[in-house]
């Protein structure tokens, strides 16, 4: 791959910065598409292979969200420590290799394998496209542009359910009884899938920024053994690698992951009785167990990013509140088309061009603006970010409420527009938070652990009890989709913690991490 590792003379915020940050927001396009086709293509895989919306919920959440996490932990410290150009373009092969394969899936077995590729696939993605462009560009414009590359999540998802619409009823029509052994969704799922691969050369041309230069704080460009450091995060976070990684720190260690381990399989055990659905809440608490595991690892192998990130209750509470916003936005994500075409009765195609094209517009304005008044708020005070991020909480709750109330499929797209405009003003700032509360050398594990609490708590959660309150309640879907605003007052308060500890926790970072050994 042909990545030049370092720039030569690119100036922070400079024209090669915004080439750059171009091409990162199409991949991230293509992650979103990706990512959230299956929710358009909902309604005929229910029907091909037999699934429930407690079914799709795992499939468009759990399946992917949860080994998103578990790899993006190792990714996002091999893109600390490694090329990150070469990376982003090794992952991007990856998932739309994955994406095309769903489209050959016969069950719902094989579409949980291929949904599991693609969330490895996409972990390499955000972990390193942050630290790239944070080191692209300089504090004063960095929620700006990362907020434009997260922009992303929104015209992708959007244009998911565009393309993915138009597609299947294209197919159909022409071909209603299938054609080489596929219908329309499997035609859908390749269609999107195979254009990634020719994005990934493209992406292999970018060249490598200096780590640390935009902030005055240059880091060597690459780790000595940054394969090894991969693989020790692998034994640190990947099940039953995590208990040699325990063993290897002590007795004390591997009897407390051993603990660990007994006290999430008794909450395993008694959520899946609960709910009679076991793959969910394997998979949820694996990923809790691993992270937990992780976390401890990380404690003992790098103990000054461990404090910046686990031991900083601003970064908790950044993250967490934001995960909780996710939660209800990926539960909406995952069953907004499905509820305009079962319960609003609407035509595929027009759902994809109305709900589809909201969604991407809204979430685009939303995501721009928030990031560029977060960082004007940023100016006139240090906690300048967290007000916008806490809006995302509060003011898409009136249009959810409305959208999912009214019987007028006008009076739902305009709804969901605005919906999804407010909550995605979020993003920018929390992810901009996180990166300047951590070292340079830091910021792909710290986004990969911002991410954590969006894919575990928000994605792994979020679309899978929507499902499960729909067919718990008969297949309401409108109160499973009301149901995801139990968490708003957890986020509420978890943000105005925020609020209090931001200022302090970025003003005191290069202090804490002396006092953790950090040699600066």
């Amino acid at each position: 791959m042909a990545g030049h590792d370092e720039t030569q003379g690119a100036r922070p915020g400079g024209g090669y910065a915004h080439w750059v940050l171009t091409i990162l927001f199409i991949v991230y396009v293509l992650n979103f598409i990706d990512r959230q086709i299956l929710a358009i293509l909902a309604k005929d895989v229910k029907r091909d292979l037999g699934l429930s919306d407690a079914d799709i919920g795992f499939l468009f959440g759990t399946a992917f969200g949860v080994f998103y996490s578990l790899f993006g932990i190792p990714l996002g410290r091999l893109a600390d420590n490694w090329h990150r150009v070469r990376l982003i373009t090794i992952g991007l092969a990856i998932w739309s290799a994955m994406t095309a394969f769903s489209g050959l899936a016969r069950n719902g077995l094989q579409l949980t394998a291929a949904r599991i590729g693609v969330g490895i696939g996409e972990a390499t993605a955000s972990p390193c496209a942050y630290s790239l462009i944070s080191d692209y560009f300089p504090k004063q414009k960095r929620a700006t542009a990362l907020a434009i590359y997260s922009s992303g999540i929104f015209i992708g998802g959007g244009l998911s359910l565009f393309i993915g619409g138009a597609i299947v009823d294209s197919w159909n029509q022409a071909f209603p009884g299938g054609h080489w052994g596929l219908v329309g969704w499997q035609v859908a799922f390749m269609a999107v899938g195979l254009p990634g691969l020719a994005l990934a050369a493209i992406v292999s041309t970018l060249r490598e920024p200096v780590r640390g230069a935009a902030d005055g704080i240059v880091t060597p460009a690459n780790a000595a053994n940054p394969f090894r450091d991969f693989v020790a995060e692998l034994i640190a976070i990947i099940p039953p690698l995590t208990l040699i990684g325990a063993a290897r720190r002590g007795t004390a260690a591997l009897a407390a992951n051993l603990a660990a381990i007994l006290l999430i399989g008794l909450a395993i055990w008694a959520l899946a009785t609960a709910t009679g659905n076991w793959p969910q809440w394997l998979s949820v608490g694996l990923g809790a167990y691993a992270v937990l595991s992780w976390a401890s690892s990380l404690k003992s192998r790098d103990p000054a990013t461990y404090r910046l990130i686990w031991g900083t209750p601003a970064f908790l509470y950044t993250s967490i509140g934001y995960g909780l916003i996710a939660f209800v936005s990926y539960g909406v994500a995952a069953f907004g088309a499905l509820y305009a075409e079962t319960v609003l009765g609407q035509p595929k195609t027009e759902v994809g061009f109305y709900l589809g094209g909201g969604a991407a517009a809204g979430g685009f304005l939303g995501i721009v603006l928030g990031g560029r008044i977060a960082d004007w708020a940023k100016t006139r005070a240090p906690w300048g970010r967290v007000p916008v991020i806490l809006s995302g909480t509060l003011l898409p709750i009136p249009f959810l409420v409305y959208a999912y109330t009214t019987s007028s499929p006008t009076g739902f797209y305009i709804a969901s527009f605005f919906m999804s405009g407010l909550a995605s003003a979020a993003l920018g700032p929390a992810g901009a938070t996180t990166q300047d509360l951590v070292l340079p050398r830091m910021r792909g594990t710290a986004t990969a652990t911002f991410f954590i609490a969006t894919a575990l708590i928000g994605l792994a959660l979020g679309p899978y009890f929507a499902g499960f309150m729909s067919t718990a309640s008969g297949g309401n879907l409108r109160l499973g989709v009301l149901s995801l605003l139990a968490v708003a007052p957890i986020s509420l308060i978890l943000l105005l913690l925020a609020w209090r500890t931001v200022p302090a926790a970025e003003a005191s970072v290069v202090d804490r991490a002396r006092e953790a050994g950090e040699p600066i």
